[in-house]
């Protein structure tokens, strides 16, 4: 795909991996609109990522978790650009517990973000993507639903993704007689601003985490393949990270 003029949605993409992802994109001139919930974060990264690249690139503050937000997100970019040619779908939210101790409001919170996020964004730009025959939808899913059992202490968190990957895999089934793509990030551990504040990690469990930038190669490969071919789901997991071992364990989250 000829990405340049391409108009793009990303959501999470403030920081970590969407802001990566906004940032190859931007240098492959695409348009930009990026979403995500802390607003002074946002216009950072949209400074920084028109300044570096000169791309069209707008920001737009918003919660995933929320309908209204997710409608704001697609009016302003249809406004600006006219259509979506292709949605990042990538903000998500974490909670690391025994399922005995997990607050219900941290359930409900990642239903709504990590899972209806998604689908209902996705539903909101498939229409016009099935009248134009055309488009791709990438999204971050987990590499921790490659494991049976889930990991301890995530079984929330992926339950809800792997319910999600189940989603996507029935969805690619139904786009794809009308050109559009659907595709999975699978991604393992990543060096973000999560690992960054945790307490007694080791530089051995530091060098395991991923670059953001393993999981943007994925993004683009995707975005770089044959017209009639779709990537339906792309895992990069870390070469010496266990799942029965994560190197983010509950003690260590507890401790912030």
């Amino acid at each position: 795909m000829d990405l340049k003029g391409k108009n793009v949605v990303i959501t999470g993409a403030s920081k970590g991996i969407g802001k990566a992802v906004a940032m190859r994109l931007a240098e492959n001139g695409v348009n930009l609109v990026i979403a995500a919930r802390t607003q002074s974060t946002l216009d950072e990264t949209v400074k920084e990522i028109k300044d570096k690249t000169g791309v069209n690139i707008l920001g737009v503050a918003a919660d995933v978790s929320k309908l209204d937000d997710l409608k704001k997100i697609v009016d302003t970019a249809n406004k600006e650009f006219g259509s979506i040619d292709i949605l990042v779908n990538n903000a998500g939210v974490s909670s690391q517990y025994p399922f005995e101790k997990q607050p219900l409001e941290d359930i409900e919170r990642l239903a709504h973000t990590n899972y209806l996020g998604y689908v209902r964004l996705i539903r909101l730009v498939i229409e016009q993507m099935i009248a134009r025959k055309s488009g791709s939808i990438i999204n971050m899913v987990s590499g921790s639903t490659l494991c049976d059992p889930i990991p301890k202490t995530f079984v929330t968190y992926s339950s809800l993704k792997v319910g999600l990957r189940a989603f996507l895999k029935g969805l690619f089934w139904e786009m794809r007689d009308h050109n559009i793509k659907i595709t999975s990030i699978l991604p393992g551990v990543v060096d973000t601003g999560l690992t960054d504040k945790l307490d007694n990690i080791t530089q051995d469990q530091k060098d395991r985490l991923m670059s953001p930038d393993a999981v943007v190669d994925m993004v683009m490969f995707a975005l770089s393949v044959p017209a009639n071919t779709c990537p339906l789901e792309l895992a990069v997991i870390n070469q010496q990270t266990p799942w029965t071992k994560p190197v983010i364990d509950y003690s260590q989250k507890q401790a912030k």
